[in-house]
């Protein structure tokens, strides 16, 4: 009895073992490929359920999803046989699984190694027929959607399909950037220059003409002042000359008091005058009351 019970367990494995090796599945975001002694005989794209025969034919699953490819920066000449570091990346996915794993093994290194070669080529083509002005802003897009195309058509013989095709960054080489920022801060220090040149020009003119403006107005003020001052003096005169007319005994009097004034204005004044002198004559005259 326990003999048989034990022999019968058996065969229930063997049965489930084989049922269940007779059985995969293929998720949607993978293909498969059945071997039979390492010789393809099946590829399934279609996600679910699939059979095969247990335990002589094996299973392979690679990812059907799409992949990104980010090359390394290039150096590219154009038609002007300038140089342009190039910055790009490439989305691909896997569209033969059978070619693919016949062409490279299923390696993914191997894919990526034959389409960064592929795209390499085709865009070194295409900037060799255009102008730095022509790859930076008028025929970018352009360029982008060929290399794609011709990327694509090269990349079905390896069993993928190249989605997309991207420029990422487009400069100059290093050595032309200092360059061309050398030209480019020697062609404003010029520029500032002349401006301040201009500057400095425009300041000189309006320096000189407020020079020009401030001389005429002083010699204006002046030649007004001078008429002012004539023409006080010879009223002055003219009082003077009337009040002599008047009382000249009184005008020399007067003359007299403002000389006193003048010379004595502080107690330490001094003055050494022979006393006869015609300076003192109203003080000899002088009569107390």
């Amino acid at each position: 009895m326990n003999a048989k019970l034990l022999a019968s367990l058996i065969l229930v494995i063997l049965v489930v073992a084989g049922a269940s090796s007779a059985i995969y599945t293929v998720d949607q975001r993978e293909k498969a490929i059945v071997f039979r002694f390492g010789e393809i005989v099946e590829s399934n794209d279609e996600p679910g359920l699939h059979f095969k025969i247990p335990f002589i034919e094996n299973v392979q699953k690679f990812d059907a999803r799409i992949q990104t490819m980010d090359a390394a920066p290039e150096r590219y000449l154009t038609i002007e046989k300038k140089n342009l570091v190039v910055d790009s990346f490439v989305k691909w996915r896997i569209r033969d699984v059978a070619k693919y794993y016949v062409t490279v093994s299923g390696l993914i290194s191997s894919a990526r190694a034959r389409l960064a070669q592929r795209v390499n080529d085709s865009l070194r083509e295409e900037f060799g027929t255009r102008t730095v002005q022509e790859v930076i802003s008028g025929d970018r897009a352009k360029i982008m959607n060929i290399v794609q195309q011709a990327t694509d058509e090269q990349a079905r013989e390896i069993g993928v399909e190249v989605v997309d095709v991207r420029l990422k960054r487009v400069d100059w080489d290093p050595e032309i950037s200092e360059r061309v920022y050398k030209r480019m801060d020697a062609e404003r220090s010029r520029v500032a220059k002349e401006l301040r040149a201009q500057g400095a020009e425009e300041a000189e003119k309006i320096r000189a003409d407020a020079e020009r403006q401030r001389e005429i107005t002083l010699a204006n003020a002046f030649r007004e002042a001078e008429q002012v001052r004539g023409e006080g003096d010879a009223t002055a005169t003219a009082v003077y000359a009337d009040a002599f007319g008047r009382d000249s005994e009184f005008y020399t009097l007067y003359r007299s008091l403002n000389a006193y004034k003048e010379t004595f204005q502080t107690e330490s004044d001094l003055l050494v005058i022979e006393p006869d002198s015609e300076f003192f004559k109203y003080f000899k005259k002088a009569r107390p009351e």
